[in-house]
């Protein structure tokens, strides 16, 4: 199939203008660990129109969310092989050769998970990338909330808060806490209390509620020690701080805490997780902050993503909804205008490039 590649693909580049426009560039080269993906499905997040608007690398291929099949590995690649359906996650907005919003997609092949043929389809599988990772980060890593892992079980009544339960980092969260037995309390408005009972909480407390701290102390015995959240807002991390028990506990935001929130409760600590750190490379984020790179985090990663395809087969973990978006490539701007300006909830917006 090598030979069929071509030489040059249409991707969404980010422009100075902190705009994203198609442009044709060269097809990926990649190198003896990464595998080369014909991209067939992808997902939309809010990092990436960020990454546009806000830290704005001109150049770079947009996008971090896809599916496809594989089309050329690595000498030091043994799975997954050409002709397999695989999904992942790449850091969008940062590279001029690697991001999900092109034609094709280059991966570490360790960091790619093999779809279950006839389970899921290829938009479903793209929603299973950044958000899904993030979850799996910060409830399992060992510097993280380090709960108990899929799929082993926690062997005794333990509450864990999940702040945005129906965006998609609180719904994947939801799932991974319940198979790992644990009992979940989560916030959601109304209209999507019954769509977080689906998926695994055994509470949902409308967030607006004045009375909704206290509503999660009574559900949870008072007794919460873990808590992610999902949404990272000042309001919503102080929020979580006075949600937990009188015990202290973790709380872990995909964004950065202020000190005043770090500040409120000696005995809560609050830990930012950011999912970059899991693809093993160095980077620098929003212009002037280095990470260097990972192998704890990305190691940590490889291995839970080999669980993954017997999680999907079990369907014991779900995609997420999806809002189909027309016109490929050519689309996502527009995706990307309707994400926002808040119009979506409870769904992940995915896109088509082929069969």
């Amino acid at each position: 199939m090598a030979s069929e590649i071509p030489k040059t693909m249409k991707a969404l580049v980010t422009q100075a203008d902190k705009t994203a426009k198609i442009e044709e560039i060269p097809v990926p080269e990649i190198d003896d660990t990464e595998v080369l993906v014909k991209v067939v499905a992808l997902a939309q997040n809010p990092t990436d129109w960020k990454h546009i608007k806000g830290i704005t690398n001109p150049g770079t291929i947009c996008g971090c969310d896809w599916s496809g099949y594989v089309v050329k590995t690595g000498r030091k690649v043994s799975s997954p092989a050409v002709g397999d359906h695989v999904a992942g996650f790449v850091h969008g907005g940062t590279y001029k050769d690697r991001g999900a919003f092109a034609e094709y997609v280059k991966a570490t092949g360790d960091l790619c998970w093999k779809v279950p043929e006839g389970m899921i389809s290829h938009e479903e599988a793209a929603t299973m990338g950044c958000s899904f990772w993030t979850a799996v980060q910060a409830l399992f890593h060992p510097d993280r909330l380090g709960l108990v892992e899929p799929p082993n079980k926690v062997d005794k009544e333990e509450w864990v808060l999940v702040y945005g339960g129906s965006g998609s980092v609180g719904m994947f969260a939801i799932q991974l806490a319940h198979i790992a037995g644990y009992k979940v309390v989560a916030t959601a408005s109304p209209r999507n209390h019954e769509l977080c009972k689906s998926l695994g909480a055994d509470a949902v407390i409308d967030y607006k509620d004045p009375s909704a701290i206290e509503k999660i102390k009574e559900v949870s015995h008072n007794s919460i020690r873990a808590g992610l959240d999902a949404i990272s807002e000042a309001e919503t991390q102080k929020f979580c701080v006075q949600a937990f028990g009188a015990q202290g506990g973790k709380l872990v935001t995909i964004l950065g805490a202020p000190q005043e929130v770090q500040r409120m409760r000696a005995d809560v600590k609050v830990q930012s997780t950011l999912i970059y750190t899991s693809l093993g490379r160095s980077f620098i984020f929003a212009g002037n902050t280095p990470f260097p790179a990972s192998e704890e985090d990305r190691g940590h990663m490889a291995q839970f993503l080999k669980k993954v395809p017997e999680l999907v087969k079990s369907g014991q973990i779900k995609p997420n909804p999806t809002m189909f978006f027309d016109g490929g490539l050519e689309g996502i701007n527009a995706g990307l205008q309707h994400m926002m300006e808040g119009k979506h909830s409870g769904q992940k917006i995915v896109y088509r490039l082929t069969n």
